[in-house]
């Protein structure tokens, strides 16, 4: 596989390092950062490296991942897609602009490319996606990190996240407020929305927890057709408290089914 990837932050690096231990490495790399960004992507990773998308393109990848944040899915994402790449994308909260979501999917199919949502650090998004068409979903999310995972977002402002001994949650509300006022650590709530019952209905509590085990997602499902509850708890990434570990193989798993002859 030739591979691009947009970023190449703690999942880029993460991403490559586990594609090299499953014997995955791609023929070519192609990185794309920000002009001045260069000497991020190390001699090691053996990549190409760019600081446009129409660069990126011009190495002819046959798959770009982006993992770079939302505001590299608005820049670059488009040009992507109208180009006929697929692309995976990391940030999937960045769907919760209404406007930024509409362009995407126009310009997925002016190139006739598809836009992959990895599931990330969350599971069962097969079965919801299933069971939205029954359109009587009730899905309630709670996302649970301890308080560091939390710093540099609006969990700060009503929260002494140095201090915090108790559990508390901090926001309540729909799933598109979730994952755009918490870009780092909403792609979760924004998973589920796109698979369920949408942004406005998936509703989402957020939650600092000095006694939380790692990154802990849990979300409830209702419909006319089956219930269930899952929960899972995610090993922080070494690189970045806010991702969890999972995700970076949950990338992997899409690039996997890219490559294999059998999908799961």
């Amino acid at each position: 596989m030739r591979l691009g990837l947009i970023g190449f932050g703690n999942i880029g690096a993460t991403l490559l390092d586990l594609m090299q231990k499953a014997g995955l490495a791609p023929a070519h790399l192609a990185v794309l950062v920000r002009p001045g960004r260069e000497a991020s992507v190390p001699a090691t990773a053996g990549a190409v490296v760019v600081t446009s998308a129409e660069a990126l393109l011009a190495e002819t990848p046959d798959l770009i991942v982006e993992c770079a944040g939302h505001a590299a899915v608005s820049e670059h994402g488009p040009v992507v897609l109208r180009a006929g790449v697929d692309m995976v994308q990391v940030s999937v909260g960045a769907m919760s602009d209404p406007a930024l979501e509409a362009q995407l999917r126009a310009a997925a199919k002016e190139g006739g490319a598809r836009i992959v949502l990895p599931a990330g650090a969350v599971g069962g998004l097969d079965l919801l996606s299933a069971l939205s068409a029954t359109g009587e979903l009730q899905v309630t999310y709670r996302g649970i990190k301890p308080p560091k995972a939390w710093a540099g977002t609006p969990a700060g402002e009503t929260l002494d996240l140095d201090t915090l001994t108790t559990r508390e949650v901090f926001f309540r509300g729909s799933a598109r407020d979730a994952a755009r006022a918490f870009p780092k650590n909403a792609n979760v709530a924004a998973a589920l929305a796109l698979a369920g019952a949408g942004f406005e209905e998936t509703q989402v509590e957020l939650i600092a927890d000095p006694e939380a085990p790692g990154n802990v997602h849990s979300y409830d499902v209702r419909s006319p057709v089956a219930n269930y509850t899952m929960e899972i708890e995610n090993l922080p990434s070494a690189g970045n408290v806010k991702t969890s570990v999972s995700t970076v193989y949950s990338v992997l798993r899409e690039i996997r089914n890219r490559m294999n002859p059998v999908v799961i």
